[in-house]
């Protein structure tokens, strides 16, 4: 194997890892807002992990995969404590918002 083909392997496998890993490392989450070149902005992403990450605190097992993955899980934790006030505007359309009134 001349040297030549070796460097385009290691090329290859290189950008494959950075391909495979960009997608994990690609999205950071302050709370319930997603981080943008150093600005915050709303995303249901992290608006999702925030309502599990609130949701372990009170005592419901659920995963961040799950609130995004099913949307009666959602509903469900949004039944369940959508009253506080974290939560204000993650769960409108769940039932649970806690600046609706009575």
């Amino acid at each position: 194997m001349n040297h030549f083909t070796r460097m385009a392997q290691i090329g290859a496998v290189a950008a494959l890892a950075t391909i495979i890993a960009s997608p994990a490392m690609a999205i950071t989450c302050h709370g319930r807002y997603q981080v943008v070149n150093g600005d915050e902005i709303s995303t249901p992403y992290c608006e999702d992990n925030f309502l599990a990450r609130i949701a372990r605190s009170r005592g419901i097992g659920v995963s961040n995969r799950e609130i995004r993955g099913n949307p009666n899980t959602k509903y469900h934790v949004c039944r369940t404590i959508g009253q506080d006030i974290r939560l204000s505007g993650i769960c409108n359309d769940y039932g649970g918002d806690s600046t609706r009134t009575r």
